[in-house]
């Protein structure tokens, strides 16, 4: 890789500065060389031919905008000559031909569940169907966390007493230790959330479907849902949907409900001996070797730069592919940032109905969005823009790297469990909690999480492995990040290369051999899509 700046693609007319450029420095792209008119930023863009205004601007070989005024050889690309354009799609017949890499006889060690499904994970799941139950959930999380050994000490204590300057500062807290006698079961995990009542019935169907999506995760064994008795959110459309996407014997669901039990401490009590049954239940399960085929990885990100669309994504495209070839799934979310990429993923599909679905979903999506005055076009976060992702298209192209080279498989709705095995495309919002919320609900046993500018977000059910895009946030933010691509900018490594090495992380991530930095720090976040516009 050039030191200085990379030409992604033969069709291209921008560059990608790898390093801070200065004015009147000329940059070797290989085939041409080109003087800067302008300082560029590493992670930024710079013209390579002389563009009028009107003209199309080409990265990734795709157009990524159009030049709102002249931009001469060699100057920077920013938000004050360039705006979101991106060619239009269509459906068409595809002879897509994917070159699989060579399938895996790996293997990693999970939950075998009754319907065949496998888990990197073995949780039981306390959650709400309505948001009044919030503050029981957060007393039934502090039980058990401590009676289990679940919960850390909270590692800010000392500074506020020492903020307080009481004359106690000094004094150690009581600890108490217990051990947790369910050694098979990785842990509870607690949700709560604010919906279930007072807002549309639509939105309330949606959440029940969500969460027994959740159910139905082959990360969790069982769940205790409490439940006020009288809100929109009701029980019997979270167990209808469960048993439509379950495919064994149920899984063992305690419903747990105020108003039927009166006090709350009797309600309580009711809700922690049925939790005690289920985790007993759960704990007759252990990890066994699985082969790759089992894996269901989802990929997201969040806090992009510049560099993620060459670094970080494409390695969490080699991942898929590898994943993929060995008979397994990976699903691709955040429909928003994958405006711009429609007609390749169109022509990836096995099938004119796929493609349909696919198209069907963004326009209405984008439509949407316009009917509110926003549009996919304004995606880009003020922090995207910054680190050098100018335009939607831009951001989506490289976003789309993500989901490798393999034929799109299926195209899934939000709350749509995935039923078939290779690449499948899930509406969700860009929104990060949003999306990874999403891919956990539609059945992702592990998540693949890039970002440039590093991000804490995790998942209450589903290990989120943390993939930086460049060596600098990996040092900035070590308690966050998994798994650093910057080797790949630096030139020393490979996509390839990089993509294998993650792979084998995520192994071990999936074994419980080790645990991802989101899942140390207990960042368990949960926020449904509520079907209005969000990006």
């Amino acid at each position: 890789m050039n030191n200085k700046a990379l030409l992604l693609h033969e069709d291209d007319n921008v560059a990608v500065a790898i390093k801070n450029l200065n004015q009147g420095e000329t940059v070797d792209l290989g085939k041409s060389k080109t003087t800067l008119l302008d300082s560029v930023p590493a992670k930024h863009k710079f013209a390579t031919c002389d563009l009028e205004m009107g003209d199309n601007v080409f990265m990734y070989g795709e157009n990524i905008g159009k030049a709102t005024q002249e931009i001469k050889e060699g100057n920077a690309i920013s938000r004050q000559n360039l705006m979101h354009d991106s060619s239009e799609f269509s459906i068409r017949e595809s002879n897509y031909v994917w070159k699989a890499p060579a399938g895996l006889n790996k293997t990693f060690l999970g939950y075998e569940r009754n319907d065949g499904l496998v888990g990197t994970a073995n949780y039981w799941l306390v959650f709400p169907l309505v948001f009044c139950e919030n503050q029981n959930i957060e007393t039934l999380k502090e039980a058990f966390e401590i009676a289990l050994g679940f919960r850390k000490a909270n590692p800010y204590v000392a500074y506020v007493q020492e903020a307080i300057n009481s004359s106690n500062s000094n004094r150690q807290l009581q600890k108490m230790d217990f051990e947790n006698p369910f050694e098979n079961v990785d842990g509870i995990r607690f949700i709560t959330h604010q919906l279930g009542c007072g807002g549309t019935r639509e939105d309330a169907k949606t959440l029940c479907h969500l969460l027994a999506g959740y159910v139905n995760n082959p990360n969790v064994a069982g769940a205790t849902v409490l439940s006020l008795g009288c809100q929109n959110a009701e029980f019997k459309i979270f167990r209808d949907r469960l048993n439509e996407i379950q495919k064994s014997d149920a899984k063992p669901v305690f419903l747990c409900e105020q108003q039927e039990h009166g006090t709350t401490e009797a309600f309580l009590k009711y809700a922690i001996e049925k939790t005690i049954e289920g985790l007993r239940e759960a704990n007759k399960l252990s990890r066994t070797p699985q082969p790759l085929s089992k894996l269901v990885i989802g990929l997201e990100c969040g806090g992009s730069d510049g560099f993620s669309g060459i670094s970080a994504n494409p390695t969490l495209g080699r991942v898929s592919d590898l994943v993929i070839a060995s008979g397994g799934s990976a699903i691709l979310s955040e429909f928003p940032e994958l405006f711009g990429a429609e007609q390749n993923l169109i022509d990836r599909s096995v099938s004119v109905g796929v493609a349909k679905k696919f198209a069907k979903l963004m326009s209405e999506y984008n439509e949407k969005a316009k009917s509110v005055g926003s549009g996919f076009d304004m995606n880009p976060s003020p922090g995207n823009i910054k680190d050098g992702l100018i335009t939607d298209a831009m951001k989506s192209l490289g976003a789309a790297k993500k989901g490798g080279l393999a034929p799109v498989s299926d195209v899934l709705d939000y709350t749509e469990f995935i039923k078939t095995s290779g690449l499948n495309l899930l509406c969700t919002p860009g929104n990060d909690v949003e999306s990874t919320t999403g891919l956990a609900g539609s059945g992702a046993n592990l998540i693949l999480f890039s970002t440039g500018l590093g991000t804490p977000t995790g998942n209450p059910i589903c290990p989120v492995i943390k993939v930086s895009s460049n060596s600098q946030v990996k040092e900035k933010m070590p308690d966050i990040i998994d798994f650093d691509t910057g080797d790949i900018i630096s030139g020393t490594k490979t996509v390839d290369e990089m993509g294998d090495e993650l792979l084998d992380f995520v192994i071990e991530v999936a074994s419980g051999i080790k645990k991802s930095k989101a899942d140390q720090n207990s960042n368990f976040d949960f926020i449904p899509w509520k079907r209005g516009v969000s990006l």
